[in-house]
């Protein structure tokens, strides 16, 4: 059994028995996310992450959500890409395609991968011009608080190192303010050159879930969410904080394990 809508330092916390557990109330939190969003403007548009994140979605494939869910207004955007190309394992949109994309009739045009032909820099311009086109449209609505876009949802995971999208810990890009999207040519974890969405982006969402399993990652999770005093490095997990949306952390046991106050309970 989950222990589900914990509030901790104003993030909800969605603690699960095991990943398939995960993977259930996660399937469930979109299709409403979804529905909710659909009804009110028309459409959906959600941001991914890669890594092990697309498997966690895999019930969204399975019923009664292949069938229910309103795939034909789905838009799908990447919160971070590599710099390979779409063929390549190591592509986050291959991973997505192979994982979700394949399975669920999204409209092909709805899908908004980047110039993998391109170099990293002017791939982050293209993509941030592509979404400057959809907010013009209404296609992702404009954040209250700037000029950000506003997603309806942005999906992230989490390294073992606190970072999320392709913001590493100490990076310079995390104290850019202006871009919407912007690259890196000297990735700690390979591939070197990405493109990610930056903190404002993601800061302006209407909700951002991230989403963790296993014990390797829960010295990340505990220094991302707890009181860890100021002498302590502020990861980048910690500094997703939506200015009017909502936060939801999806972890399983382990990932959960070494945090303070957050006891799995039947």
């Amino acid at each position: 059994m989950a222990l589900s809508g914990v509030e901790k330092n104003g993030r909800e916390l969605r603690i699960h028995e095991n990943a398939d557990e995960l993977s259930s109330n996660l399937a469930e939190y979109i299709a409403d996310l979804s529905e909710a969003s659909i009804k009110e403007r028309g459409v959906f548009a959600l941001a991914l992450s890669g890594g092990s994140l697309i498997n966690l979605m895999r019930k969204l494939c399975e019923a009664p959500y292949n069938k229910t869910v309103d795939w034909a207004k789905w838009y799908i955007f990447w919160a971070d890409e590599r710099m390979v190309s779409k063929s390549h394992s190591d592509s986050n949109y291959k991973l997505t395609k192979d994982g979700l994309l394949s399975k669920v009739p999204i409209v092909h045009s709805h899908v908004l991968s980047i110039n993998d032909s391109a170099t990293a820099e002017q791939a982050a311009e293209d993509y941030e011009f592509a979404i400057r086109q959809l907010v013009r449209t209404r296609v992702i609505s404009v954040s209250e608080i700037n000029d950000c876009p506003k997603f309806d949802l942005i999906l992230l995971g989490m390294g073992p190192d606190g970072h999320v999208a392709s913001l590493f810990p100490n990076h310079s890009v995390l104290d850019e303010k202006v871009q919407w999207v912007t690259f890196i040519t000297n990735s700690p974890k390979p591939p070197p050159e990405r493109i990610t969405f930056t903190l404002p982006v993601i800061n302006s969402a209407s909700n951002v879930a991230i989403v963790v399993t296993g014990g390797n990652k829960a010295d990340a999770v505990h220094l991302a969410i707890d009181d860890v005093g100021p002498d302590c490095e502020v990861l980048p997990a910690r500094m997703v904080q939506p200015g009017k949306g909502k936060l939801v952390w999806f972890l399983d046991v382990e990932a959960a394990s070494k945090l303070e106050d957050a006891k799995f309970s039947e």
